[in-house]
């Protein structure tokens, strides 16, 4: 969101991690008591490291260990975390936030602002991998102590888009425990994990689980639950089995296992998380740098149906036409949506001169919606006299390829992204420079458009030149938006105050210390 930027993906990486004093290799037994609540994921998490975190599972762990100065709501609102208060200067170039008084760290160290200053400063390098929104044009943000318990952010110029997310969505670390540490840009830190957060990581066993205790010293209050458990389970029919046999406390499930869920004693809640779900173009490609022959591409394609055959009713999902969620602010369906029709596509084949062309898309093999939804693409280009090659495979793997400069092993990929509510982050994805431009599209329009939207403060301006954008890259053709799918939380009857815990995008539970157990 982030907001970090998600890509539906996760990753085996790294080695286990161990609490001290802790040699346990055996995955936690099902739980019998109140005290523990077991939440099955579907991988690892890819990234730990607060600084550059982007993946759903590492965005997950993060947010139970450490804490933002303000959280961005589901319905787009802020609620400060750390902070106490953000007050934007009047000429737009810097925003000054003051700390919440008494907060300490799960080591009993007092929350100061030198740990914001460390933090940002570290988020801020290019290097280490998440430093997008932390920069102006050409130049980063920078930010100072000005006492114990405020910091300023002053901005190289105007910035509409960092006036709006400057203190949102990054988590802050303590500078006394990571002062020493070589590489920000790992996807681990070397030194345990102390966060302000309700819980503490306790013992990670890649693969196989993530086990947290309460933080006692939580500034929200002291947890329901003593304890945690993310149980990596990658089969969703294994998962399903596990939610009816009470093995795991809650899960997401998929619509078409809602049915069987709700025979057991369990709840089903279903939401929105603003997700766009798309087939990417890899513009490396040769046989799709004619853009009529991505068109034609497009054209041949039946959204609705792709939908339908992946989330089986309308109830779980809503058609997207834009690089925006339907229900952002800045959105708009004035684009051009490509609506079926074969004919035009085989035209615009013609006049580019293209015969017999033969494609491949890679995606997912573990995402049983992108497999159905990728083999009736298969179906659906046939119709227009283009071959598919289906390249299915590892998520993170065919998104660590398409991150290559240069690639071309895959003309078309399946992914999804979950980015906020501010236009401007979107700017990792499409603009030229940004870092998760896995399109590798590249238009001096759509830069510009970009640029001008962040730095508008005007909000009616800022929504003209982000509708532009939205047409320009509809247009171009670099990126076809499928769906915004419903999230459909599974949980055991016995698991109350999810109302309370709040169900978000990305990190399902908001707070999971309000959650209890009967």
């Amino acid at each position: 969101m982030d907001k970090k930027w998600l890509f539906g993906l996760t990753a085996v990486v790294g080695v286990t991690l161990t609490a001290c004093g802790s040699n346990k290799t055996e995955a936690p037994k099902e739980k019998k008591d109140k005290d523990t609540f077991t939440y099955a994921i579907n991988g690892d998490p890819t990234s730990l490291n607060p600084i550059n975190v982007s993946d759903r599972w590492g965005l997950t762990t993060t947010n139970m260990i450490y804490s933002p100065l303000v959280r961005i709501e589901g319905d787009g609102t802020q609620k400060m975390e750390l902070a106490k208060e953000v007050t934007p200067a009047d000429d737009g170039k810097s925003v000054t936030v003051k700390l919440k008084d008494n907060i300490t760290w799960s080591d009993g160290e007092k929350l100061t602002a030198d740990d914001v200053v460390f933090t940002y400063e570290q988020k801020v390098k290019k290097e280490n991998g998440n430093a997008d929104s932390l920069w102006i044009g050409d130049k980063p943000v920078e930010v100072e102590k000005v006492d114990e318990t405020t910091v300023k952010f002053n901005l190289p110029s105007v910035s509409a888009a960092a006036l709006n997310n400057i203190a949102t969505e990054t988590y802050i670390i303590p500078e006394h425990v990571f002062k020493d540490e070589k590489d920000f840009s790992a996807n681990e830190l070397k030194a345990k994990a102390v966060g302000t957060g309700p819980y503490k990581l306790k013992e990670y066993k890649r693969g196989e689980y993530l086990q947290f205790e309460a933080n006692d010293t939580y500034y929200g209050g002291k947890p329901n639950i003593d304890k945690v458990t993310l149980r990596i389970i990658a089969n969703a029919d294994t998962t399903k089995v596990a939610l009816q046999k009470g093995e795991v406390d809650a899960s997401y499930i998929l619509p078409n296992n809602i049915e069987d869920i709700k025979k057991a004693d369990i709840t089903t809640y279903e939401y929105s998380e603003n997700r766009v779900g798309y087939m990417g173009v890899n513009n490396n490609s040769e046989k799709l740098k004619d853009q009529k022959v991505r068109q034609a591409v497009f054209y041949a394609l039946n959204k609705d149906e792709l939908n339908k055959a992946g989330y089986l009713s309308d109830k779980y999902y809503e058609n997207v036409y834009s690089i925006l969620p339907p229900n952002n602010p800045f959105s708009t369906d004035k684009v051009e949506k490509y609506d079926t029709d074969v004919e035009k596509s085989k035209s615009l084949l013609k006049e580019a001169g293209v015969d017999k062309l033969k494609l491949n898309i890679a995606f997912s093999s573990d995402d049983p919606v992108q497999t159905v939804q990728a083999t009736l693409m298969q179906q659906q280009l046939q119709k227009a006299g283009i071959t598919l090659e289906l390249a299915g495979g590892d998520g993170t793997a065919i998104f660590a390829e398409m991150q290559k400069p240069e690639t071309t092993k895959y003309d078309l990929f399946m992914g999804g992204y979950i980015m906020g509510n501010d236009p401007d982050l979107y700017s990792s994805l499409f603009k030229s420079t940004g870092s998760s431009n896995y399109f590798h599209y590249q238009s001096e329009a759509t830069d510009k458009l970009f640029n001008d939207g962040a730095v508008e403060l005007d909000e009616a301006k800022r929504k003209d030149i982000y509708a532009d954008l939205q047409k320009q890259i509809a247009e171009d053709a670099v990126f076809y938006p499928i769906v915004d799918s419903k999230k459909v939380l599974a949980a055991n009857k016995h698991v109350e105050n999810v109302d309370k815990a709040g169900l978000i995008p990305i990190y399902t539970f908001e707070d999971l210390s309000k959650l209890s157990i009967k």
